[in-house]
């Protein structure tokens, strides 16, 4: 259970230029046909502006508050509330910060008991420097009757723990502490 964002920059690239020389083969040598091979130029530097760059800076972003639009509340049973940010949209952050980086399930481990299952997942971020990953669990009761399976819980759960240790949304984890 692997997920990747391309790793293969240099094939998005060859398929965006031979687009480009696609349109500029059959482009006349008009003026709007030249703003139309500039805009093709600047809209290639924008889609791969995340791609194959150093970790410190994929890092630098990642650690940026994350919008409070973006934060979703989860009332426990106990009364607490927890603010927590959906695995589509860390997955959203990360291909748009990161879109070199690949996550995948290392374990599913179900409790001696059977009633909790723990997932432990791994998060690889890949820079033009270096390559890093970090990995983290969660775990879900499987008497939950929430949305979704006991595992793609738990897996979500480590999925978004396993992004906080780059930074993203840590600062959820310290809002009370202020």
């Amino acid at each position: 259970m692997a997920f990747s964002s391309s790793r293969s920059s240099s094939c998005v690239l060859n398929k965006l230029r031979l687009c480009q020389r696609s349109i500029s083969a059959k482009a006349s040598s008009s003026p709007k046909d030249k703003d139309r091979e500039r805009l093709m130029f600047d809209s290639e530097k924008d889609l791969t502006s995340g791609i194959s760059r150093p970790l410190s800076e994929i890092l630098k972003e990642l650690n940026k508050k994350v919008p409070d639009s973006l934060i979703k509340f989860r009332h426990e049973p106990n009364g607490f509330s927890i603010k927590y940010i959906p695995w589509h949209i860390v997955n959203r952050i990360m291909n748009l910060h990161a879109p070199e980086w690949s996550g995948e399930v290392r374990s599913v481990t179900y409790s001696s008991d059977g009633k909790s299952v723990s997932v432990v997942y791994r998060v690889t971020i890949y820079g033009t420097d270096a390559e890093i990953y970090r990995e983290s669990t969660g775990t879900a009761s499987v008497d939950d009757p929430g949305y979704g399976d006991p595992v793609q819980k738990a897996e979500g759960m480590a999925f978004r723990r396993a992004c906080a240790r780059f930074g993203l949304g840590l600062h959820l984890y310290h809002e009370d502490m202020s």
